[in-house]
């Protein structure tokens, strides 16, 4: 290698580890009632301190088009073209639970954010805002209840 190269490697990897560092992991528990009814779709996602959209966690149910059901983030998040990237699984049973992690910037926590949870089953009520629960290092592992669907939610910084 030449050595206009070698610094040039050098002077990234500077500055690439303090933005690794400055990450957390999040993981996200979710538990549901026994409501009785069909799998529910879930939309984990962050607002900002305005209730702007900031990014989606996470999404629970593989059919697009029942993603209106999940309304306030469905609304907030239409312009994100990334919203689905690599963050949706199975819808989850009544009476099952879902954990899930994201790396998250440490900046966000803290700094007005929220995690917010909307919630919908077949054939049920929706449930937009179903959880709301500021994104600060007091409320990790505080378990929160939901309205509807959600028994508890809880999530842990690592």
């Amino acid at each position: 290698m030449s050595k206009p190269l070698l610094t040039t490697v050098a002077a990234a990897c500077a500055l690439a580890l303090p933005a690794l560092a400055q990450a957390r992991q999040l993981t996200l528990s979710t538990q549901l009632k026994n409501y009785g009814g069909n799998g529910a779709y879930l939309a984990l996602y962050l607002v900002d301190a305005k209730g702007a959209y900031a990014r989606t966690l996470w999404v629970a149910g593989g059919k697009a088009k029942y993603y209106k059901h999940l309304a306030d983030w469905n609304r907030l998040s239409a312009g994100d073209a990334r919203r689905l990237a690599g963050v949706t699984g199975a819808s989850v049973g009544a009476g099952r639970s879902l954990t899930v992690t994201a790396e998250l910037a440490d900046a966000l926590i803290d700094a007005g954010y929220e995690i917010r949870i909307d919630a919908a089953a077949e054939d049920m009520r929706d449930s937009p805002a179903e959880v709301r629960v500021p994104l600060s290092a007091a409320n990790a592992g505080k378990a929160q209840a939901g309205r509807q669907y959600i028994q508890s939610f809880s999530y842990q910084l690592r």
